[in-house]
């Protein structure tokens, strides 16, 4: 069925009109929704997009919104998203978390030898926004109970956030008959840490659906945890038990987001909130950089015999990792940041093995919340942001540091292991949206957010 559907994508992008389904994802607190109601926003009135060739060059003589394909996916809500950014006194709008869909349509007069043979058509963008933790799970799938529950009790036997799962794991008997209530203690416990981890910012957060569970809550498919390996596993135990619905999850959960959306989309874009990341020390980087390492592998599917079969040859064409929140550091700090961002990207590369695909890094911030200024320190200039505080809407100057110019300057303590930056301390700042007035044709104001869909979607317009 899916070749049929493949089949169906292919005849309507060659003879009739071009559909890019484009993914968005982010890492934890990386800001997907401000990004896609940005996004869109800045399609509709492309004042503020001079990157974007076909808009700099007139080309785009229409953007509208459209009923998505995919009639069982909720509708992405970037109306009441772009209401809570644009009333007198915004707000930040809540996240989604779910899957969610939109269709934006963009009527396109071509450019070359064809702008005189050929009228206006329209090219249809499907924005598939879904959790970041979600496409963390592909991993899982490699993975045998005993293997993932090893991997992860090494993971975090030192962290603090684990101390209590760790403690009931320990005085659990695993060989015992199955106690249904000592099952859902056991989920609940390590559901509590994966929450704690990803507050603290880690990012190897899996399974995915425990932090964000629907419908799900309560159901045996994630009522689940790993416990140490035993040397017998009798029927009807509690560590058999375990195994079987750690099977369930994947078949019945991981596998069927991929069938249903991974497999069909063309571009992706991956949110990162490295400032944050970088705040909470070494670490929390080296997590981060392996958790890139994880996404690149999930668009490559090597030894993955269910991916091979799924995808079919078919890769997503082009990778964007883009840090967020650029607009909390000093314009002259943002190639900086950006050089932060390709070295994770490269070294997540070579660790994957990835290749095929297109992949780019950009610092951005997908809706600029504030203003750069110059203030004496110390009898020297320094430069800061300054923006209203989300916690108390005072105004505030903020200057977080200065990142180093070599990135191996940060990743080199990361590898290493090392508990904190030795030289340097970086802050971050939490910014309430600055209350917009737009002129007629601009969208939100942003930083290089033409240059994200340029790279993005520019060459299929």
């Amino acid at each position: 069925m899916r070749s049929v559907e493949n089949v169906q994508d292919t005849v309507s992008e060659t003879f009739f009109e071009p559909v890019i389904r484009l993914g968005v994802t982010g890492l934890a607190r990386s800001g997907k929704t401000v990004f896609i109601t940005s996004l869109v926003a800045n399609l509709l009135d492309r004042g503020r997009m001079p990157h974007l060739l076909a808009a700099a060059e007139g080309r785009i003589e229409a953007a509208f919104l459209q009923p998505q394909p995919d009639d069982t996916v909720p509708r992405f809500d970037y109306e009441a998203h772009l209401g809570a950014l644009t009333v007198k006194s915004p707000t930040w709008p809540d996240s989604t978390r779910a899957i969610s869909e939109l269709r934006i349509s963009l009527k396109v007069r071509p450019n070359g030898l064809l702008a005189g043979l050929q009228g206006p058509r329209t090219v249809h963008i499907d924005i598939v926004d879904y959790p970041g933790e979600w496409l963390l799970d592909l991993g899982l799938l490699d993975l045998s109970y005993d293997d993932w529950s090893a991997q992860v009790l090494s993971r975090i036997v030192d962290r603090p956030q684990a101390a209590a799962y760790l403690a009931l794991a320990k005085a659990t008997n695993a060989e015992a008959k199955l106690d249904e209530p000592v099952a859902q203690s056991l989920a609940s416990q390590f559901a509590a840490y994966l929450n704690a981890a990803r507050d603290d910012g880690y990012y190897d957060c899996t399974p995915g659906r425990f932090l964000l569970p629907g419908d799900l809550v309560g159901s045996p498919v994630l009522t689940f945890a790993p416990l140490a390996k035993t040397s017998t596993n009798p029927r009807r135990s509690l560590i058999r038990e375990m195994e079987r619905r750690f099977e369930a999850y994947k078949s019945q959960v991981v596998k069927p987001f991929f069938l249903d959306h991974f497999s069909r989309i063309d571009r992706q874009v991956v949110l990162v909130d490295a400032l944050g990341a970088i705040h909470n020390g070494p670490q929390a980087v080296e997590d981060m950089r392996g958790a890139m390492s994880e996404i690149l592998s999930s668009f490559r599917p090597g030894k993955n015999a269910f991916l091979s079969r799924l995808l079919m040859g078919k890769r997503v064409e082009k990778i964007l990792f883009a840090a967020t929140k650029a607009d909390h550091i000093h314009h002259t700090q943002h190639p900086r940041l950006t050089a932060i961002m390709e070295a994770l990207t490269r070294d997540a590369r070579d660790r994957a093995r990835f290749a095929g695909a297109q992949t780019a890094a950009l610092s951005i911030a997908a809706l600029r919340a504030t203003t750069e200024d110059t203030v004496t320190h110390d009898g020297a200039p320094l430069q800061v942001v300054r923006g209203a505080l989300l916690d108390s809407g005072k105004q505030a100057a903020f200057y977080p540091g200065d990142l180093p110019e070599d990135p191996n300057h940060l990743l080199n303590p990361a590898r290493e292991g090392a508990s904190e930056w030795l030289d340097q301390d970086y802050e971050v700042m939490r910014f309430a949206p600055a209350p917009l007035t737009l002129k007629p044709g601009d969208g939100p104001p942003h930083i290089w957010l033409d240059r994200v869909a340029q790279f993005l979607i520019g060459d299929k317009l």
